[in-house]
């Protein structure tokens, strides 16, 4: 079964669930989403998400009245598939209604903007044959997007992002928990000076940017977390 991270803003902390892949997602309601449905194609045994995407979710679902199909979410960086700082990696975004026809589908996205909790309805000219949602937060680190600054004392689903890619490029000691500390600036500091970046354990754009074009899709390498 696989394990489940979820980010809780409002503990500032990360929870940790064990659950088949029929059961329901952490936070979800009445089983509208399942651990199977929000993993989808990944074949990773542990996954995250954050709370607030989960209670997106709710709100979309109740909104809609009745079952959305969720084609693509939860990818690790390594299995790739998306771009290099896609939500999916963090476990915050959906692809969905790729059954519905183009009108059913368009008043879908249409609903979901309507509801107003996405940080990210994506137009339907970007995705014409599916809706996809993200709940992303914090400011970007690069001005054309992307993930948020994260450094010593972060929590949440963008330290997995950073620690998941860490691993798979061979800067292990940080683990896989979304807590940012000692082991993961190290790391961090490690990656930095390995590609002529600033060391100062900070994971900036310029550090983003290296790291997730460098992880993406480079497989399940010998060092990845994924007991």
């Amino acid at each position: 079964m696989p394990t489940v991270y979820v980010y809780n803003y409002a503990s500032n902390a990360m929870e940790t669930y064990v659950r088949g892949l029929t059961e329901a997602m952490p936070y979800s309601t009445e089983n509208t989403l399942s651990v199977g449905e929000f993993r989808a194609n990944s074949r990773a045994n542990v996954i995250w998400t954050d709370r607030r995407t989960m209670e997106a979710w709710n709100v979309l679902r109740s909104a809609w009245g009745r079952s959305i199909y969720v084609g693509y979410a939860f990818k690790r960086i390594w299995e790739g598939g998306h771009t290099a700082q896609s939500q999916h990696y963090a476990g915050t975004a959906l692809d969905m209604a790729q059954n519905l026809d183009p009108a059913t589908r368009n008043r879908l996205r249409d609903v979901a903007i309507n509801t107003g909790v996405w940080s990210y309805v994506e137009p339907a000219y970007l995705t014409p044959t599916w809706v996809h949602v993200d709940k992303r937060t914090g400011i970007p680190a690069c001005a054309a997007g992307g993930y948020p600054l994260v450094a010593s004392g972060s929590v949440g689903v963008y330290v997995l992002v950073l620690q998941d890619g860490l691993n798979a490029l061979g800067y292990t000691g940080s683990g896989l928990d979304g807590y940012f500390g000692a082991g993961t600036r190290t790391a961090v500091m490690r990656f930095q000076a390995a590609q002529g970046l600033s060391a100062d354990g900070i994971a900036g754009c310029n550090t983003w940017e290296a790291l997730t074009t460098m992880a993406v899709g480079i497989g399940q390498t010998a060092t990845v977390v994924d007991p």
